[in-house]
């Protein structure tokens, strides 16, 4: 795959192209290494508020060193990222089965860790803040499911629980690593459309590490395309062509 060096971004419709916008999330030839072999190497792009951008490719290309990166967990071996995250922190989205299941809480409990920067430990949500977890339940059709644990849920309901966390949060940029990996096909694209749908409707910037190009072709007008580490910003049109 080419690599442009040039930092590529995405307009409101979802073409890649060179802007001078301010981005939301910044990365300037990134190179990221475990030990002495780089994982990712030289990305620069640019994503720009609202934008539900879909990292893809096969297994072990990239896209969830470079998500780790973005929220601070790696520290790349060159170039920086540049994110507005020390003054709001992203929704993050884990994969499904990093939280166990057997872990006693229920779906309201888990939806109101999202509120742990605003409440700490202690204190209880407030008035509005339960308005919030109530919002967020009926957002993700899991209002009759809140009392439940974790372990009577649904691979597709879990994985709404942990998106529901993130919506409350209010955060404006979420972070999904593979949201629909174990997933069978109906909830699939039922998390997908919740996705798009947060861009969309709310305003939201989503990337998310995803396996493939069929199940997002209808949402995504653009996709950032991993292959052994090197990244291409490219329309989703032109992604299908290329295959």
């Amino acid at each position: 795959m080419a690599q442009d060096n040039r930092a590529m971004s995405i307009d409101r419709a979802g073409s890649a192209l060179e802007t001078d916008r301010q981005p939301v999330i910044a990365c300037e030839n990134v190179c990221i290494a475990y030990g002495r072999e780089d994982v990712v190497h030289d990305v620069s792009v640019e994503v720009q508020p609202g934008m539900f951008l879909p990292f893809v490719g096969p297994n072990g290309a990239g896209k969830t060193t470079l998500l780790r990166a973005i929220l601070g967990l790696l520290r790349p071996r060159c170039g920086r990222i540049i994110t507005p995250f020390d003054l709001r922190p992203p929704g993050y989205v884990p994969q499904e089965k990093a939280l166990d299941p057997l872990f006693p809480v229920s779906v309201r409990q888990i939806v109101t860790l999202g509120l742990y920067p605003e409440l700490g430990i202690w204190r209880r949500p407030n008035r509005r803040q339960r308005e919030r977890l109530d919002e967020a339940l009926e957002e993700f059709r899991l209002v009759g499911h809140q009392t439940k644990t974790f372990s009577e849920l649904s691979g597709g309901m879990r994985q709404k629980a942990l998106l529901a966390r993130a919506f409350v949060s209010q955060a404006d940029v979420f972070i999904m690593d593979e949201p629909t990996s174990e997933l069978d096909e109906e909830s699939e694209i039922d998390v997908l459309q919740h996705l798009h749908r947060l861009s969309v409707e709310n305003g939201k910037t989503v990337l998310m590490a995803h396996h493939g190009l069929d199940r997002i072709a209808d949402l995504a007008s653009a996709v950032l395309m991993f292959d052994h580490g090197r990244t291409e910003l490219m329309e989703t049109a032109g992604a299908l062509a290329a295959r």
